[in-house]
Parts: structure tokens; C-alpha cells; sequence
């Protein structure tokens, strides 16, 4: 508890003639969304897509482009997939690395978690890129283009990324963040493989799977750390109330 004055409940005199308004003071027409949104509607059909996924920029990309689409397969669908879970893995790595360095400056004893732990973990994340970009290498994309998920991924855990590396934030905070990441990524992994095996890409479901294992306990070992740093600063705030209670007011001032 601190002094949040966010609500309006912190000052009823206000709040309630803010809610009493005149009804001369009332717009005779209230207003509502139909103008942003027929603005939205108009800058969606005039927009461009996000991006494209590039053409195969060796002979042998081309060549194993062109096979798969004679067999019925897409494979811009599956390049474009895969380069959204190495955007995504790449961004999991710098999430941990954050994590390990808020850790270790923290000094947190509130969970299970160890440093031996996350390091492990992170070394998994950076793996795991490694495996999705020899894949598209396979596959003969690039793995240093932009893809329009892998675009798409990037915005979307910019906000994970920021929670992490707040220096503001506490250890339960940041795992918060790191648990959407988890459960995001595994079901990017499942989604992965299904559709792996759509395509017939059978060379690729033996590590695409290892790596679903993976993350599936990462997930849940951050689910045990999250709950219990969660708890343990309620407890630790709880004890810092009895300390200031007891305290007299010489030692508070």
C-alpha cells in the first residue's frame, strides 16, 4: 500500500461533482466512435501489407521453393512462421539476460530460483534460435530478413522487454512478464510443428520438438517462481508494516 491517488474514490468531494453535472453543461448530441473508426476503416483499406516474405536468394533456395510449391505446399507460410519464432527466441534470450542481471542485483531469496537455473534457460533460448535459423537455411531462406511475423513478433514483445528491464519493477513483476512470454512461445513451438508436418517437413519435427519439450518446462518452472515471488512479497511487505509499527517514533524519524 502507498499513497496511489489515481482514483477518483481518493477525493469524494470531487468525484461527486464531477458525476453531478448540470444538465445545461451536457452536450446536447453525445458523441461516440463512428468517426474513428470509419478513420480506421479507411487507413485499413489503403494500407500495404506488413512486409513480404523475401525470395530465395540462392539457386538452391529457389530451387527447393519451387519444389514445394509444385507439391502443393506453401513454404513462403512456413518461412514466415519460422521467422517469427527466431525473432521471438532471439527477443527470449535478451528477456532472460535482463532477468539474470535484476538477479543478481537484487539479491531475491523469495523463490526457487537460481542463477544456475536461468542461466540454463537462456542458454535453451539462444539454442533454440540457433535451430530455427539453420532450418531456414534448410529450407533456402534467409535467416536475416524480416518476415512479416517476424516483424510482427518484434513489436509485440517490446512491451515484455520493457517491464523486464524497468529498473522499477520487482522480481515477481518481471516474471509476470517473462511467464506471457512462455506461454506464448509454446504455443508457437506447437503451432510450429503442426504445421511442419503439413508440409512434410519431417527433418525438421525431431528438433522442433525437443525444443516444445523445453519450453514447456521453462513454463512451468516460471509458474512456480512467479506464484512464489508473488507470495513472498506480500510476506516481506507485511513484515516491513510490523517493523515500522513496532519501531518508536524516535528510529522512524
Amino acid at each position: 500500500m502507498g499513497m496511489n491517488r489515481t482514483g477518483m474514490q481518493m477525493s469524494p468531494f470531487d468525484a461527486s461533482a464531477m458525476q453531478g453535472t448540470p444538465a445545461s453543461m451536457t452536450p446536447a448530441a453525445p458523441g461516440d466512435d463512428s468517426a474513428l473508426a470509419e478513420m480506421r476503416s479507411a487507413s485499413i483499406a489503403e494500407s500495404d501489407p506488413v512486409g513480404s516474405v523475401p525470395l530465395p536468394g540462392t539457386v538452391k533456395g529457389a530451387m527447393t521453393t519451387g519444389v514445394s510449391m509444385l507439391t502443393g505446399d506453401q513454404p513462403q507460410l512456413l518461412l514466415d512462421k519460422l521467422g517469427e519464432r527466431l525473432a521471438f527466441e532471439r527477443t527470449g534470450t535478451r528477456l532472460y539476460d535482463a532477468l539474470i542481471t535484476k538477479f543478481e542485483t537484487m539479491q531475491d531469496q523469495s523463490t526457487s530460483m537460481t542463477l544456475a537455473d536461468l542461466q540454463k534457460i537462456r542458454q535453451d533460448e539462444a539454442r533454440h534460435f540457433a535451430i530455427v535459423a539453420d532450418a531456414i537455411e534448410s529450407l533456402g531462406g534467409d535467416p536475416t530478413s524480416q518476415t512479416p511475423c517476424a516483424d510482427l513478433a518484434g513489436v509485440e514483445s517490446m512491451g515484455l522487454m520493457q517491464v523486464v528491464t524497468d529498473p522499477r519493477t520487482t522480481i515477481a513483476q518481471s516474471l509476470h512478464a517473462i511467464l506471457v512470454a512462455e506461454m506464448s512461445d509454446n504455443a508457437g513451438w506447437e503451432f510450429l510443428i503442426a504445421l511442419a508436418e503439413d508440409q512434410s517437413q519431417n527433418a525438421l519435427i525431431t528438433d522442433f520438438s525437443v525444443a516444445l519439450d523445453e519450453e514447456r518446462a521453462h513454463l512451468q518452472q516460471v509458474q512456480t517462481w512467479y506464484q512464489e515471488a508473488t507470495i513472498g512479497e506480500v510476506i516481506s511487505q507485511g513484515a516491513l508494516i510490523d517493523d515500522i509499527g513496532d519501531a518508536n517514533p524516535a528510529q522512524l524519524h
